[in-house]
């Protein structure tokens, strides 16, 4: 594999993560729209995406592979459990 497919390959990784995140951030802005009108979108998508990051790397790590159902189980808690901490615990 040459360093163009690995690039490739780390991005495809953490796709899902930055979809999640950008998703379920405009969804809660749009329900929530007073409650996160003070939350800054760019570090709801940040903080969102990172943990599910994070998920996807703790489920290649416990499953020994990628796309797992519980993998993806987890990114979804992670970015919803995150959304909410950095959208109405931290002001």
């Amino acid at each position: 594999m040459g360093p163009l497919d690995a690039i490739w390959h780390l991005l495809n990784f953490f796709a899902p993560a930055v979809g999640v995140a950008v998703v379920t951030t405009l969804l809660a802005k749009l329900l929530w729209r007073r409650q996160l009108a003070g939350a800054r979108m760019v570090r709801l998508i940040a903080w969102s995406a990172g943990a599910g990051a994070a998920a996807l790397v703790a489920g290649l790590v416990a499953f020994g592979r990628d796309g797992r159902m519980g993998t993806y189980g987890l990114l979804v808690a992670a970015t919803a459990v995150t959304l909410w901490w950095a959208g109405f615990m931290r002001r």
